[in-house]
């Protein structure tokens, strides 16, 4: 009774946490954002509204360390200005994730909405606020992201990036205001475009949101190809037998699709960690300010703005129970990364297998025919390699180094604030990416033209000597090990070794040694 119970509830916990559900949501960042191959990219201006930017003149814009000179059609300010001086680290791959400025452009737009209303207050005009809306909703559609040049490797909070997202939106919005770019008025990068909120509890709400849309967008739909393509080629290949291995030497029997039915678990089984991670990134600091504590905020005013964003996306985000762990340790981001590292560990297999199984095509393996992409040498003619394999064991060791980051990372939280967190969310989005889009890749490019070679499997089906493992109940393992070892010494066939060794006959040889038969437990009697 006991076992009954425990395994009863083992298998409503494993149903409760690795059931897959279709999330709705809404779309509010523009949809080359997550399409794979797609690079967050400076993009040109196509919209009547940008000519207006690109023929801004130079001008001097001031912080409180003194005043810059900020070049032509740039809406970014001093602070902008400062960081872009300060930090010349990295080239295009060290610019902040596009994701991420998307993300805080919607917490701006949210808080603006918030602070104009009567109920809390009016303390931004709804003039002020529907322009920050306005100018935060440009951003997300994709049509200014030339304004956001900052690189990850800056102040560990993510400062620099959310002033950055601040006096873009505060100069687009006094233009749409009629107002004189540069000048902080009407709309203010800190005082309006910043209320109610501090760097080190919207950056790492933006980091959560961006990671969990990543996640929805990219990771896992890439997954789900590849899952797919697996059970498809399982189903397909199941009356396919053929010599199964262990420590890459001959085993007994199983079929091709059973093989690959273990492939596919190992992806279902990461989409499951993955998505069991979620809950932890929809909970958001916003509302902690500085420390935590929720300076210059009102009361009630993290779960509102938290259910402003669930509302705006669609997605069941909240404000987290504790504002201070949300703010000073970013462990939800590391076990996000850990569900990514499991499952680099995983596909790594599955494409390594892939590769061996249809190495060759005269002296591998050769069970497999994998569809042939590209040219694969430039001297060897007619070379074609197994690319899409290394394409993806490559993006595996990749996840694998940028989960050693985040988890470096993640260890950075003295006292009351993270300071890792930029390069963080950035491993963590360049993860997400890379899973989701070399999952499909490798689906849609490999898996799909997989084809069995039958006169291979054939071959080394028979001439494997593991075959003899069948005889063990009939005339026990010490006699069957002698035929294997006689049979590989002499070079003779296993039927040839047997009948030789006195201990059955060929009839009794053909009647005991069916590869079909060996491919699962037998009957009950």
């Amino acid at each position: 009774m006991l076992l009954r119970r425990i395994i009863s509830q083992s298998s409503a916990i494993r149903r409760r946490q690795y059931t897959t559900t279709t999330t709705a949501m809404k779309s509010v960042f523009c949809a080359e954002t997550f399409q794979p191959g797609i690079l967050p990219s400076i993009r040109p201006s196509t919209d009547k509204s940008d000519a207006s930017i690109t023929s801004l003149p130079s001008r001097s814009e001031s912080d409180s360390f003194g005043s810059l000179t900020i070049p032509p059609g740039s809406l970014w300010g001093a602070q902008t200005q400062r960081s872009i001086g300060n930090f010349p680290i990295g080239g295009r791959e060290a610019r902040m994730p596009m994701e991420v400025v998307y993300a805080q452009c919607l917490i701006k737009k949210v808080c603006a909405e918030y602070w104009s209303q009567e109920e809390n207050g009016s303390k931004l005009s709804k003039d002020v606020a529907t322009a920050i809306g306005k100018a935060a909703d440009e951003v997300m559609d994709g049509k200014h992201d030339d304004q956001f040049p900052l690189v990850i490797y800056q102040t560990g909070s993510g400062t620099q990036t959310n002033m950055n997202v601040n006096e873009v939106l505060s100069n687009r919005a006094i233009m749409l205001l009629g107002g004189e770019v540069g000048s902080k008025t009407p709309v203010h990068p800190n005082d309006h475009c910043n209320m109610g909120q501090s760097s080190n509890d919207s950056f790492p709400t933006a980091m959560h949101i961006a990671s969990v849309l990543t996640i929805l967008n990219r990771t896992l739909p890439g997954l789900k190809v590849l899952l797919n393509a697996l059970q498809d080629k399982s189903k397909e290949f199941d009356k396919i037998v053929k010599i199964g291995r262990t420590h890459c030497q001959d085993a007994t029997p199983l079929t091709l699709g059973q093989e690959f039915s273990g492939y596919a678990k190992q992806v279902e089984y990461g989409i499951h960690r993955i998505e069991a991670t979620l809950p932890a990134l929809y909970r958001l600091a916003l509302g902690g300010t500085a420390v935590g504590t929720g300076l210059n905020t009102t009361e009630g005013y993290a779960d509102e703005i938290a259910a402003k964003i669930a509302h705006h996306i669609d997605l069941p985000f909240y404000s987290a129970p504790s504002l201070f762990e949300a703010l000073a340790a970013h462990d939800s981001l590391v076990e996000v990364s850990g569900a990514f590292n499991t499952l680099a560990a995983s596909l790594n297999k599955v494409a390594n297998d892939v590769r061996l199984l249809g190495s060759g095509p005269r002296c591998g393996l050769g069970e497999i025919n994998l569809p042939p992409n590209e040219p694969g040498s430039s001297i060897m003619p007619g070379k074609v390699n197994p690319t899409q394999c290394e394409a993806l064991t490559m993006v595996c060791a990749q996840v694998m180094g940028n989960h050693t980051t985040i988890s470096i990372g993640g260890m950075q939280g003295q006292f009351e604030l993270n300071v890792f967190k930029p390069v963080m969310v950035a491993n963590l989005l360049d993860s997400a990416r890379l899973l989701g889009d070399a999952s499909s890749s490798f689906a849609t490019r490999c898996v799909v033209g997989i084809t069995p070679n039958h006169d291979k499997i054939h071959d080394l089906l028979h001439g494997s000597l593991m075959l003899v493992t069948a005889l063990n109940p009939h005339i026990g393992y010490d006699k069957a090990s002698k035929i294997a070892k006689s049979a590989h010494e002499k070079g003779q066939t296993l039927r040839e070794a047997a009948v030789e060794s006195g201990h059955l006959t060929g009839e009794e040889f053909d009647k005991w040694i069916i590869p079909e038969d060996m491919i699962g437990p037998k009957p009950k009697k």
